[in-house]
């Protein structure tokens, strides 16, 4: 809800093309300097306390943004949501990771992302219900103020979520931390880390710019949200039948065809389509963009070594993030250059790029093929050592 609310806010405010891509890549600048440190912390202790920080920063972020009067003040609640946002994803989905056996993991991280997905799903729509009519100003402002109390409300679900004895024992290991650079070197995990920059860069992009290709084309706000609530609603339907979908292809196939489908579905919204195409061409996106986040988790989580999975998760964040930057910025100049559609082409050459890498990406243990059998937990290991561990997860409300 935030993220497009942010964007009419800016427009609101005299922001231009430019101005709203960099106003949407300060929100990623701060976590590319913190995620790191917070995933060594995180391998080391527990999971849990960075969730509540993380909803304090997105909440405040949110609303400070709803009474913020310039375009400089909507950079900096931008970067403090953002950041807010970083300790919530460290936290959860090293949660996931340390409480899943590795044939669940797919399963677990789809489930995982489903939640973010509904919220892209009803977020739009609430946002596009509340910005309109002569005063953008004070909708979007209204906007931003309740998408803040709404982010408050978490904080009901955060108690004991966390079992103590899953956590390893406080200063454990911290003087044989695997370096960054060995990280990044073991196999499989750069290409968990581009494909998810990949693939996030297009959601994020398409949630800031889409405001913008509908103010170009006349398309009202409410719209917009309902475009945007289409795609996420496409999102939630892959992960719902992810299973399904791994038993038939195995993880790389389904990686690589699904980033592929998406490169030309994404160059397909630059075209001067009506409505109702876009908003197939958007159903269509989100359904291929959905398998792209939870199998880079599992990617990148089965290639990393037992005692860095969290700072490997950082580090995929911070790609994320990296991309978050960089992208935006680099659209912002594409549209000031090119018009408002043409970072939608730069979107899908990137997930061209990365629908490449993943053909060349190797498999992991717990992947399921076209048979539908798992690899047993000693094969696919890029590592060895003995494996913590895990509890499962009992019920859904555990993920």
């Amino acid at each position: 809800m935030a993220r497009p609310a942010v964007s009419y806010r800016a427009l609101a405010l005299g922001a231009d093309e430019r101005a709203v891509g960099v106003i949407a890549g300060v929100y990623a600048l701060l976590p590319l300097f913190a995620a790191v440190p917070l995933g060594r912390r995180t391998d080391h202790g527990r999971c849990a306390p960075l969730l509540p920080f993380g909803v304090v920063l997105i909440s405040g972020g949110c609303a400070l943004s709803g009474v913020a009067g310039s375009l400089w003040a909507m950079a900096l609640w931008s970067g403090v949501m953002g950041l807010g946002h970083l300790c919530f994803v460290i936290g959860s989905q090293s949660l996931v990771a340390r409480q899943s056996a590795p044939h669940e993991q797919d399963r677990n991280f789809g489930h995982f992302t489903i939640g973010a997905a509904l919220g892209q799903l009803v977020g739009p729509m609430a946002a596009g219900a509340l910005i309109g009519g002569e005063d953008m100003t004070g909708t979007s402002a209204l906007a931003l103020v309740v998408a803040g109390g709404i982010a408050a409300v978490a904080f009901t679900s955060l108690w004991r979520i966390e079992h103590r004895r899953t956590a390893p024992a406080s200063g454990a290991a911290q003087g044989d931390r695997l370096p960054v650079g060995g990280i990044l070197r073991t196999r499989g995990v750069p290409a968990g880390i581009f494909i998810s920059l990949a693939v996030l860069s297009a959601t994020d992009i398409l949630t800031a710019y889409l405001p913008v290709v509908g103010e170009d084309r006349g398309i009202a706000p409410s719209v917009i949200g309902v475009l945007l609530s289409l795609r996420a609603a496409a999102t939630i339907a892959c992960r719902l039948v992810l299973t399904p979908l791994l038993r038939l292809l195995g993880r790389t196939l389904l990686l690589t065809v699904t980033c592929l489908l998406a490169a030309l579905l994404c160059a397909g919204i630059a075209l001067p389509v009506p409505v109702w195409a876009l908003a197939a061409l958007l159903v269509l996106l989100g359904f291929c963009l959905g398998v792209g986040q939870p199998l880079s988790m599992t990617t990148v989580v089965q290639a990393a070594p037992d005692d860095a999975r969290s700072t490997a998760l950082a580090l995929r964040l911070t790609g994320n993030r990296l991309g978050q930057v960089a992208a935006p910025a680099a659209a912002g100049l594409i549209a000031g250059v090119a018009g408002v559609a043409a970072p939608f082409v730069m979107l899908g050459v990137l997930l061209l790029v990365s629908s490449g890498v993943a053909v060349r990406s190797p498999g992991h243990q717990g992947e399921e093929g076209p048979s539908g059998a798992e690899e047993s937990p000693d094969e696919g290991e890029p590592h060895a050592g003995p494996r913590r561990g895990r509890m499962p997860l009992r019920r859904k409300s555990d993920i």
